[in-house]
């Protein structure tokens, strides 16, 4: 069955970035995947443009960040086994070749492949420009490579070119110092301390009580549920401002926990009222603690971001804000769906993952369509999908 962009392989692929391990060739006092990489990388992406922007007055191009960030994230799943200082060599030898490669193996991996996508993909790494968008990201991976280079350094202070990582690192963040973004975060002060409150969610697992592979943090989960309310706002043609406010309600939904950790929905519901003082105790921390940390002309549209992110908003009187609250719980749900399935195939399973999936699923058997979206089509392809 056809959703168009919204397309149970490719969202597979995505996942697959959480069984990609980072700097594996280094001791490591903590795991560092792919998909927490890339995942800090769309966080620091938000932060550098939001100061672009304000601060500046730069234009930016925010679906064309959001999708350019998808794209890079797509094709660098193709080329991961590769050493940085190996990628950039071919990148800039072998770049047209090496795209080929990625366009064919992607064809292969997801033969239905919604075409528009496709071909949005091809071009924008088939030409070469130096937009403000692509600059952004950029120095959002220099910045996310430098925050998990800070944790291993000390680990590995004798390994032979740790030091000339170290410069190579330094040099690319220097060289987007035009970025008054990377400036701010580069001092260690309240811009990097938002950073590292966002970073500090790799340290979280979800599904906490079950064994796992692969052992999924909160902010690779933020990650998935936005990449897929991004190809569930394509598919319902949502205009681009909705469009971006799906994206960044997605990417940031779960940002209370590393004030509070992840407390599991029962447990929320075990005791009347105690779902309801918990949300206000986040709200609070959030107000405390986070906030602060960020420009005060962003406070406003950040707390929006934050504040009931699943309920559905539509021209309300919070200033024409509008969330398809419903579709991003089911994108919510769609990969805690993935991330129980997926060990359960693998064969680590237990009692709360089954019971966990089997729930899921129950949610959209009957009528598991939300907004025009079958979630619960979804999730069969998922259950019989081989891994």
């Amino acid at each position: 069955m056809s959703q168009g962009p919204v397309n149970a392989k490719l969202i597979y692929k995505f996942f697959e970035a959480a069984n990609m391990q980072r700097w594996n060739d280094h001791i490591r006092p903590v795991e560092l995947t792919e998909l927490d990489k890339q995942s800090h990388k769309m966080v620091i992406a938000y932060v550098l443009a939001r100061f672009e922007e304000t601060e500046k007055g730069t234009h930016i191009d925010w679906p064309k960040l959001i999708e350019g960030g998808i794209f890079e994230f797509l094709h660098r799943l193709f080329l991961t086994d590769l050493k940085p200082p190996v990628f950039h060599h071919l990148q800039r030898e072998k770049g047209k070749e090496l795209n080929e490669y990625v366009f064919r193996e992607l064809v292969s991996e997801v033969p239905d492949i919604d075409n528009e996508f496709l071909e949005r993909f091809k071009a924008y790494h088939s030409r070469d420009e130096e937009s403000i968008e692509r600059r952004v990201l950029r120095a959002a991976h220099y910045l996310a490579t430098n925050w998990e280079f800070h944790l291993i350094y000390s680990a590995n202070p004798t390994m032979l070119g740790i030091d000339e990582t170290k410069r190579s690192i330094e040099m690319q963040i220097e060289d987007h110092y035009d970025l008054i973004g990377v400036q701010r975060i580069m001092l260690a002060k309240k811009s990097y301390g938002f950073i590292e409150f966002c970073g500090q969610l790799r340290y979280q697992q979800r599904w906490a009580r079950a064994p796992r592979i692969p052992r999924t943090s909160v902010l690779g989960h933020m990650l998935m549920v936005a990449i897929m309310s991004y190809l569930c706002s394509l598919r319902i043609n949502a205009p681009p401002e909705r469009l971006v406010r799906n994206f960044y309600t997605a990417l940031f939904h779960d940002l209370p926990e590393v004030l509070t950790k992840d407390i599991i929905t029962p447990v929320k519901r075990s005791v009347g009222g105690l779902e309801e003082l918990i949300s206000d105790y986040e709200q609070q921390q959030v107000m405390e603690k986070l906030l602060p940390l960020l420009p005060a002309p962003w406070r406003r549209d950040f707390e929006q971001l934050l504040v009931d992110p699943f309920r559905t908003r539509a021209n309300d009187n919070e200033g024409g804000w509008v969330v398809d609250g419903a579709m991003l719980k089911g994108c919510d749900n769609l990969a805690a769906f993935i991330e129980a399935s997926s060990s359960i195939k693998y064969g680590v399973s237990s009692k709360v993952l089954r019971v966990g999936k089997q729930r899921l699923m129950e949610i959209y058997h009957n009528g598991g369509t939300v907004a025009g979206i079958d979630f619960y089509q979804l999730m069969l392809e998922m259950d019989h999908m081989e891994i």
